[in-house]
């Protein structure tokens, strides 16, 4: 059982290697509405999972002073690669990561993964850029969840 999200190498030769560690980790519940008709997960429920792990992702931050309000930024690409299914009874985790965070926007990514054989099933990414809502114009992102997602993963913004 995995306890730690570091860079495991893959058994899997076509999933790429992570290029940075993965500091958040939440457990999956699948749930029997996530299940097709083969008794896999379905693709789409791979978002739900990544979105599941971007709100606690933002609570374990911001130390869980969160708000959808004081993010201010909005989802402008998302995709996701699939690798190998998942099945009902598997234990699954979702990793997630700010990879890169510039003055206007951000990228997170996320694996899904096997708790017990650390196999990945998905690696989604989302781009959010900063927004005002006020303006309804994109915007410079916060400086304050610039500098908590800084000090959260270790890296320093890219201009």
């Amino acid at each position: 059982m995995l306890s730690d999200p570091t860079l495991l190498p893959s058994d899997n030769p076509r999933v790429p290697a992570a290029s940075h560690p993965f500091r958040h980790v939440v457990d999956l519940q699948t749930r029997f509405a996530d299940i097709d008709m083969l008794g896999h997960v379905n693709n789409n429920v791979y978002f739900s999972f990544m979105d599941l792990g971007k709100i606690d992702y933002f609570l374990a931050v911001s130390g869980g002073r969160f708000s959808m309000a004081d993010l201010k930024a909005v989802v402008v690409n998302v995709n996701c690669d699939f690798f190998e299914p998942s099945y009902f009874t598997e234990p699954l985790q979702v990793w997630t990561s700010v990879a890169h965070i510039g003055h206007r926007s951000f990228t997170i990514e996320q694996r899904v993964v096997s708790k017990k054989t650390g196999s990945t099933k998905c690696i989604g990414r989302t781009i959010l850029a900063g927004f005002d809502p006020a303006t309804r114009q994109g915007a410079p992102l916060d400086e304050t969840f610039v500098s908590l997602t800084e000090q959260f993963e270790g890296i320093s913004r890219t201009l």
